[in-house]
């Protein structure tokens, strides 16, 4: 019989000695979950794969831009590219065909290419004769094949292939191969290319996201918040939320399935990371038992604040951002949680990062809040936070 207790101890940060003991045996480390979706954390989940395999790492599925966008609007699915993103991020590049499989999933067709040559391209890669497919070794390149067969034979007539990547077009076709479960798409090529970490959307429903502003004007899709895409923001965000249809404002509730639910409440350290802060962050947290799910587990929680500036976090002072994540947290609790149980450290490097006056810290550490104040940005990374520092003072709270 197993039990979780809860310990409390002191800790150096970082710790070499815990540091090395992972390096040793990744295969035994941690398991770090991070609220994610976007490119903000790749650097870090690449290096992360050498301190632990079992990272976990939730994804947004709401992604409204770029390739992704057309998928969703041909298909009704959820957005694939951040998963695709991470899946490759954590790859064993040692393993035979991975370096290969990540260079074809990477590929993106030309935006400037006429659509029939567009089209022979990928009929190239559906007999094996195109050089990326034929690099990938069997049985990796039979599979592929095969989903990039699904997805060509459900393509609607007139769909726009230009800037389409080639990694989204493969999983969107096993996604029909597996009846339109995401999710034995995800652990067949985790397998394939045998990811140091468990991805996962931390929902499977076809979702997207709105924004409503404190001008009243409401933002249909990600891609309209981000910044990227679109001009930024003018006026601040006052809430976001779900809805089923990319052109219904109405909001929708959802639950986040048991295995989402039993990889939060099993995790060794919870990370609210870096990133855009609505999209990537914010979002992950709007299902229903996601707050509840953190909240029963009793270790350590982690917010790691941009050093600059956000577009979504217009108007917003660090308190702000803290009292935001907490209350997006609550929303998810049948019960009111203490905010003891939903947030304990806040990991900045106020030397380099530009977090507001002072006495904001301060005003957090009133409330409870352990601030970590450590050089997260090198001579190597600046003007960004060094992947590996940020490592170093996560992992050591472990």
């Amino acid at each position: 019989m197993t039990m979780r207790i809860l310990v409390s101890r002191t800790t150096t940060l970082p710790d070499p000695i815990k540091l090395a003991r992972f390096l040793r045996a990744p295969e035994l480390g941690p398991k770090v979950l991070f609220f994610t979706g976007g490119t903000a954390l790749r650097a870090l989940s690449r290096r992360i794969i050498d301190y632990t395999h079992n990272s976990i790492h939730l994804i947004t599925p709401f992604d409204s831009g770029g390739s992704s966008a057309k998928l969703r609007a041909a298909f009704d699915m959820p957005a694939v590219g951040d998963l695709r993103n991470r899946l490759m991020a954590l790859a064993d590049r040692t393993v035979k065909g991975a370096p290969e499989t990540y260079e074809l999933f990477a590929c993106r067709l030309p935006r400037d290419a006429a659509p029939q040559a567009l089209r022979e391209r990928l009929e190239a890669m559906l007999r094996g004769d195109d050089e990326l497919v034929a690099r990938v070794p069997d049985p990796m390149r039979k599979i592929i094949r095969t989903h990039l067969r699904f997805f060509v034979e459900r393509m609607p007539e007139g769909f726009d292939l230009s800037g389409a990547s080639i990694g989204n077009l493969i999983l969107t076709g096993g996604y029909f191969n597996y009846d339109r479960n995401i999710d034995p798409v995800i652990y067949l090529f985790s397998k394939l290319v045998e990811a140091r970490g468990q991805v996962r959307p931390v929902v499977n429903n076809p979702l997207h996201l709105v924004a409503e502003l404190e001008d009243g004007s409401v933002l249909m899709g990600q891609h309209l918040l981000t910044g990227k895409e679109t001009l930024p923001i003018s006026v601040p965000v006052k809430r976001i939320f779900l809805t089923e249809h990319a052109d219904d404002p109405r909001p929708t509730e959802v639950a986040i399935p048991d295995k989402t639910a039993s990889l939060i409440a099993g995790a060794d350290l919870i990370c609210y990371p870096m990133g855009s802060f609505y999209t990537s962050l914010v979002a992950n947290l709007l299902p229903r038992g996601v707050g509840e799910s953190v909240a029963a587990n009793r270790c350590p929680k982690v917010y790691i604040p941009n050093l600059g500036t956000d577009p979504e976090q217009r108007g917003m002072t660090l308190p702000d951002q803290v009292r935001t994540l907490l209350d997006y947290l609550e929303r998810g609790c049948a019960k009111p949680p203490t905010h003891e149980s939903l947030l304990n450290f806040l990991l900045v490097d106020t030397r380099h990062g530009s977090y507001g006056p002072a006495s904001d810290l301060d005003k957090l550490k009133s409330h409870g809040l352990t601030v970590i104040d450590a050089p997260l940005v090198t001579d190597r990374s600046a003007p960004y936070l060094d992947e590996e520092r940020v490592l170093e003072y996560l992992l050591s709270l472990v």
